[in-house]
C-alpha cells in the first residue's frame, strides 16, 4: 500500500512532476540540465526554483538548502515508492556500507556531492516526496536513512521526536 506524501514532499513531488518529470519535453530537458550544471546564484535565478521557494515558504536563509533540493531533484528520473537509503542498501547494497556511513556524515556541497552519486548508482529512481523532505530536514532523517538503508523499521516513536 502506497502512502499519500503530505507537506513539504507533496508540495515538492507536485512540482518535479510539473517541471522536470517530464523529460520527454525540451523545456523539462533543459531545466533538470541547468539545474545539475548551474552555479548557486543562477540556480536561484531560475523561475521554476523561485516558485518552489514560495510553495514551500522558503526565504533567503534557506537559499543554500533550496540550491541543493533543485540540483538533487534534477538528477531523479523516476518517481517510485521507495526511498532512496532502500534502494541503496538491503542485502545487496549498491552504496557501500563505508560509502554510506560517508554520505551520512556528510554537510554542504560535500552532501550534494554524495547524494547526486548515490541517486545515479539507484539509477536514478527514488520516492522524490521522501527525497525532498529529507533533504529540508537532513538532521533529523539521518537516523531513519541508517534504518532504511540496513533494510530495517525505524522505532516509530525515536524518529516522531526527532522530526519535530
Amino acid at each position: 500500500m502506497s502512502e499519500e506524501p503530505k507537506g513539504p514532499g507533496a508540495v515538492v513531488l507536485g512540482w518535479w512532476s510539473k517541471h522536470i518529470a517530464a523529460r520527454e519535453t525540451s523545456s523539462a530537458k533543459a531545466l533538470a540540465a541547468r539545474l545539475r550544471r548551474a552555479a548557486p546564484m543562477a540556480v536561484l535565478c531560475e523561475p521554476a526554483v523561485q516558485e518552489l521557494a514560495r510553495d514551500l515558504s522558503l526565504g533567503p536563509m534557506q537559499a543554500e538548502r533550496l540550491v541543493q533540493l533543485a540540483g538533487l531533484l534534477a538528477e531523479v528520473r523516476e518517481h517510485t515508492s521507495a526511498r532512496l537509503a532502500r534502494r541503496l542498501g538491503g542485502v545487496e547494497p549498491v552504496l557501500s556500507p563505508l560509502r554510506f556511513q560517508r554520505l551520512i556524515r556528510a554537510e554542504g556541497a560535500e552532501l550534494t556531492d554524495l547524494m547526486r552519486r548515490a541517486i545515479t548508482m539507484a539509477d536514478h529512481k527514488c520516492n522524490v516526496a521522501a527525497l525532498a523532505a529529507d533533504i529540508l530536514h537532513w538532521e533529523a532523517a539521518r537516523p531513519r536513512w541508517c534504518f532504511d538503508y540496513f533494510g530495517a523499521d525505524a522505532p516509530a516513536k525515536a524518529i516522531e521526536e526527532k522530526t519535530q
